[in-house]
C-alpha cells in the first residue's frame, strides 16, 4: 500500500509550490519587473508557462509583486518594531485595529514575551510618539507597549523559502 506523504501543518495540495514554481519565484525575488520571456528562456520552459505560473502563484496569495521602497530615502526618519501586550480576549481585534494603521506595516501575532509585533514607519520622533501615545496606546485591549527604535537596518531581504 502506497504511503501517504505527511504534508507541513496548514498547508493543502493546491497550496504546494512546485520545482519550477521556485525556480520562477527565484528570478522574481532577483528583480520582479525580468520579462517573463528572459525567465523562460534561463530556466528552458515557454514564455506561456512562466506568464501562467506567476498570474497562479499571484491569484493564490504565494506571492505579490510589488515595489519595496527605502523609507530613510523617501523621508522618513524613524523606524521601530514595537513589541505589544495584550487583554486575551482582545488580541485579535487589537491586532485588527493596528493593521488599519498607515504608519504599520507589519503585524503579527506571536507567541512568548509579546502578544504582536508591528513595524512601524515615521517621518520623525514626533511622528512616533504621536502614533504611541496617541494612537497605539488608547486602543482598547493593549495593555503595554515596548520600543524597539531601529538605529541601522543591517539586512532586510525578501529571497527566501525557494531553496
Amino acid at each position: 500500500m502506497a504511503q501517504a506523504r505527511e504534508r507541513p501543518l496548514g498547508i493543502r495540495a493546491r497550496d504546494e509550490v512546485s520545482d519550477l514554481d521556485k525556480r520562477i519565484i527565484e528570478h522574481l525575488q532577483q528583480d520582479g519587473r525580468r520579462p517573463f520571456t528572459q525567465i523562460a528562456a534561463e530556466i528552458g520552459v515557454s514564455e506561456a508557462a512562466v506568464r501562467a505560473r506567476t498570474n497562479r502563484l499571484v491569484e493564490r496569495g504565494i506571492i505579490q509583486i510589488v515595489g519595496v521602497t527605502d523609507p530613510l530615502r523617501l523621508g522618513f526618519q524613524q523606524m521601530a518594531m514595537i513589541g505589544v501586550r495584550c487583554e486575551g480576549d482582545k488580541l485579535v481585534s487589537v491586532a485588527e485595529k493596528i493593521a488599519e494603521f498607515p504608519e504599520v506595516d507589519y503585524v503579527v501575532i506571536t507567541a512568548g514575551t509579546y502578544d504582536l509585533l508591528i513595524e512601524t514607519v515615521c517621518e520623525d520622533n514626533a511622528a512616533l510618539l504621536t502614533f504611541l501615545a496617541d494612537r497605539l496606546r488608547t486602543i482598547d485591549g493593549v495593555r503595554d507597549t515596548e520600543t524597539f527604535v531601529y538605529l541601522r537596518m543591517v539586512k532586510q531581504t525578501y529571497q527566501w523559502g525557494t531553496r
